[in-house]
């Protein structure tokens, strides 16, 4: 079975957003805040899944940069100075597929950790 590979990744002119397309014909549009808050760095997801953080007030965070990393990933950089993690092309494309579902989680996990979005 063929991965799915991107064929374009751009940042949107107000820097809240990221579309990356594949070859497949998929496209998706990522908030900046959903890239964020699901972020595959050790400092969100930890080194287990009881280590799992459930960040809040992320909702105006934007991307001030995307950089390749090597033929399979993108490092984003936040204006909340996060920089660590990489964004690979399974991420991308899992995330997509699946991002109604996350981004319902996480507002259940804010909502029972009693953070918001501001």
């Amino acid at each position: 079975m063929t991965k799915a590979w991107p064929t374009e990744i751009r940042l949107k002119k107000d820097k809240k957003g990221l579309i990356v397309a594949f070859d497949d014909g998929s496209t998706y549009e990522f908030s900046a805040e959903f890239l964020r808050v699901t972020s595959p760095s050790a400092e969100v997801q930890g080194h287990h899944s009881s280590q799992k953080k459930t960040l809040g007030g992320k909702r105006d965070v934007e991307i001030m940069k995307v950089e390749p990393v090597g033929n399979y990933a993108v490092r984003l950089f936040f204006t909340d100075l996060h920089d660590s993690g990489y964004f690979t092309w399974d991420y991308f494309k899992n995330s997509g597929e699946a991002m109604d579902d996350i981004w319902a989680e996480y507002l259940e996990r804010l909502k029972a950790e009693g953070l918001d979005r501001n």
